[in-house]
């Protein structure tokens, strides 16, 4: 079936760091090659960890190769017009035009998938998550588990020098396991005074 023929559909992937977006992302890419469908991966230029800006990565290793961009307008130009999948990763970082690029391509037949983390290190939305995950036809959020008390995570917690960030700190820091703790909503802390007095989100 052609794209031209297709229905299009948009798929968003989304929660905190170590909750296996990548890895779900890599698992729906490697079924569409299984079954031969012509598929294009692109990834954010800002996210060079583990094997650098041309692979996707998970925290456990798995490995897919992509495209690095640094803007939506690059990722619709490089659309082939035979692309039946195509998946992007760390959609968190792309600019607001990932909208209309993610609309029209699902509209042009195509099954976009997206992967990206849904709330940055203070707990608030990030980037355009939130509007892709209320425009996607099929939203799959994943958590993972708080290294403080082992519930369920639904935050990031940022990580300088071993303290929690402050709220005013860069909206934006590439980092691992060093900088970086999946926490639930109760171990979240978030300082915003001198005193390091802490918020919970």
């Amino acid at each position: 079936m052609s794209p031209a023929t297709r229905s299009g559909t948009i798929e968003v992937i989304a929660g905190v760091m170590f909750s296996g977006k990548s890895e779900e992302l890599i698992r729906r890419i490697r079924r569409a090659l299984i079954a031969r469908l012509r598929v294009q991966v692109f990834k954010s230029h800002l996210d060079d960890r583990y094997g650098g800006v041309a692979v996707v990565s998970s925290h456990t290793g798995v490995q897919l190769e992509a495209t690095p961009v640094d803007s939506s307008a690059e990722i619709y130009k490089a659309v082939r017009d035979n692309t039946e999948l195509l998946a992007i990763d760390e959609a968190q970082f792309l600019d607001d035009g990932i909208i209309e690029v993610s609309t029209r391509l699902a509209e042009r037949g195509v099954r976009v998938v997206l992967a990206g983390i849904d709330t940055d290190f203070r707990g608030l939305p990030f980037g355009k998550m939130g509007e892709l995950m209320a425009i996607a036809e099929e939203v799959t959020k994943l958590r993972a588990i708080c290294v403080v008390c082992g519930d369920l995570a639904c935050r990031t917690q940022r990580l300088i020098n071993g303290r929690p960030a402050r709220f005013d700190s860069p909206l934006i820091m590439i980092g691992g396991c060093e900088s970086y703790e999946a926490r639930c909503r109760r171990c979240h802390r978030v300082p915003r005074h001198d005193d390091d007095q802490t918020r919970m989100l």
